[in-house]
């Protein structure tokens, strides 16, 4: 799989199911198939548990979502010890571009979840934003916040 821009490379356990690649997702606690967003979901929830703080029971990988009766499946789900969603993040595969359809479509997940912090990456260009829903205003952040700080 190709570099991606983290801080670090981490450790992943790989073996190969019926003939594909697949990766052990330690929050899900089995092996997934490895696909290119697979890579970017894995990398970014390892960089927030070993380099942000994030405690790994409190993240939901693939967190079902309905919005008006359309099921929709969040990315990644960061949960404070209350079970309050705080952060939610899309990963896209690397060379999937970063456009303002990626971010509408966290934005409707945001409607039912209405976390503070969202995250759009691509595993290359990484994006988060704050989000005052009361005034309704939202501001990017030079990088992704620490656990303490969300």
């Amino acid at each position: 799989m190709r570099d991606l821009n983290f801080p670090r490379q981490y450790d992943f356990d790989y073996r190969t199911v019926e003939d594909k690649v697949a990766i052990f997702d330690p929050i899900r606690r089995k092996y997934v198939q490895l696909t290119p967003e697979e890579w970017v979901r894995q990398n970014l929830v390892q960089y927030c548990v070993q380099d942000l703080n994030y405690p790994p029971g409190l993240i939901v990988i693939e967190k079902y979502l309905d919005y008006h009766g359309t099921q929709f499946r969040a990315d990644v789900v960061v949960h404070n010890r209350q079970a309050q969603p705080l952060l939610m993040a899309e990963c896209k595969a690397p060379e999937v571009n970063i456009t303002q359809d990626v971010f509408d479509q966290i934005a409707r997940y945001n409607r039912v979840l209405r976390t503070k912090y969202l995250v759009v990456t691509n595993g290359v260009t990484h994006y988060c934003y704050a989000i005052d829903h009361e005034r309704g205003e939202y501001d990017f952040l030079n990088a992704l916040p620490r656990y303490e700080e969300l």
